[in-house]
């Protein structure tokens, strides 16, 4: 008996058994396609190692009506995330060009060419300061050199207290570094500040500029300028230790290519005491005549005269301290610019040796607190002076974006005003009074 076939449904319906062994008839269910995104094209392939088992019914199945049709395959591809490159690049070409035809439409804008100052700055960044360098850098390399070496030697005498040191730009180009100590065991307060200054003078200041400087142009209406200097102003605690200043600088005016067209240095130093020591009278001027007579055995008693004459408080009819140095617009009708130079140079490497001996002398000296009022009184009239008739104060208060703190700094930390006081006759402060209104040829 012949084994019994069993038979074959699909889709509720019998498979005739001869089509058992023709496997191409076979209407096998659909797999859905799956597609591979390559990085060459956007659009998504099939797998190419996995095809779909069957996309139609075979030949041998078309003329049988009675057996179900295999579903057709729709491959109707769904490309989501497909489209969105096309849509980036015609966005970005539409883009590009706008650019591109706004920059041969758009009328041509020039930046603003750089600053004095800012091609100052590149200048050291690059090349360095050197010998070659133009003034103005090679004076602002020594006062930020010397400034150093000043502090340092200051704060060897009060270690405990450390200079606060703060560093300032100013928007127009330039700034500086104050370095000051207050409440000190040596000084109340000292300051050691250096400031670069670059700006624009108006008209007015032009003509007054011109009086004492020729080469100054007097058909413009306003000039590139250029300062820089070192100032220092020390108020010891022991009213036996003198108050000392010192400042030297240099100024430039320019073209706007940054040549220069007219310069001149100032500066000097004087000592102020509230007791007077012949011995340290005598010291103070010996060191600053000795750094004149390298130069000009003419300098020491024209400045020397020049320092009385300023330092004189017109109300008070009475000079602030015993004098020192002072000089101002030393130009080429005086020396050539590298004289100059080096005369100012020697007079400022000069000041350690003559105050630090007088200080390391009077710093630990006892004294009274009628010695320390008396002190406090002559602080008075140094405020009077710096702030009515000092003419380093007067500009600077009145220049742009200027750094009050710093100006300012050469007030004592304490002062004192009496009503009708008069020193006692016979007394040491008599006799300060009257070398005050008489003044001293010390050296």
């Amino acid at each position: 008996m012949a084994a019994r076939i069993p038979s074959l449904q699909w889709a509720g319906r019998a498979v005739p058994r001869d089509l058992l062994y023709k496997r191409t008839t076979l209407p096998l269910r659909p797999r859905p396609l799956r597609f591979l995104a390559t990085a060459k094209s956007p659009k998504p392939r099939p797998y190419e190692h996995e095809k779909p088992l069957i996309s139609s019914r075979s030949k041998s199945s078309q003329n049988d009506r009675s057996l179900p049709t295999a579903p057709r395959l729709e491959q109707k591809r769904e490309y989501k995330g497909v489209y969105a490159p096309y849509w980036r690049l015609s966005i970005g070409v539409v883009l590009i060009g706008s650019i591109v035809y706004s920059m041969f439409t758009s009328p041509l804008q020039l930046t603003e060419a750089p600053s004095i100052a800012d091609r100052d700055s590149i200048s050291k960044r690059e090349s360095g300061v050197t010998e070659k360098s133009p003034m103005r850098l090679r004076m602002e390399a020594f006062i930020k050199e010397k400034q150093k070496e000043i502090v340092s030697a200051l704060q060897q005498l009060d270690p405990a207290n450390q200079f606060r040191t703060d560093t300032w730009t100013r928007p127009a180009g330039g700034g500086g570094i104050s370095c000051v100590q207050q409440d000190g065991e040596v000084f109340e307060k000292a300051g050691v500040n250096t400031s670069i200054v670059y700006g624009t003078l108006p008209r007015s200041a032009i003509e007054k500029m011109r009086v004492n400087h020729k080469a100054i142009d007097p058909d413009v209406d306003s000039l590139e300028f250029f300062a820089a200097g070192l100032s220092l102003v020390l108020h010891p605690q022991n009213p036996h230790a003198p108050t000392v200043h010192l400042n030297y600088r240099y100024f430039e005016t320019m073209d706007k290519d940054g040549k220069c067209n007219a310069w001149w240095f100032g500066g000097g130093t004087d000592l102020t005491p509230s007791y007077l020591y012949d011995e340290d009278a005598i010291h103070f001027h010996r060191c600053i005549k000795d750094a004149c007579d390298k130069h000009d055995r003419g300098y020491y008693p024209r400045f020397k005269q020049w320092c009385d004459k300023y330092f004189y408080i017109p109300h008070r009819q009475e000079s602030r301290g015993i004098g020192g140095i002072f000089f101002d617009d030393l130009d080429v009708e005086e020396k050539d610019q590298e004289q100059l130079f080096s005369f100012v140079k020697d007079c400022l490497v000069s000041f350690l040796p003559g105050y630090l001996p007088i200080i390391t002398k009077r710093k630990d000296m006892p004294y009274e607190e009628k010695e320390k009022q008396w002190q406090q009184l002559r602080r008075g009239r140094y405020v009077e002076f710096n702030l009515v008739h000092d003419r380093g104060t007067s500009f600077g208060l009145n220049t742009p974006s200027a750094r009050v703190e710093s100006i300012l700094m050469s007030l004592p930390l304490t002062a004192r005003w009496m009503y009708m006081h008069e020193a006692e006759k016979g007394t040491r402060e008599e006799r300060i009074t009257s070398v005050l209104k008489q003044p001293v040829e010390w050296v």
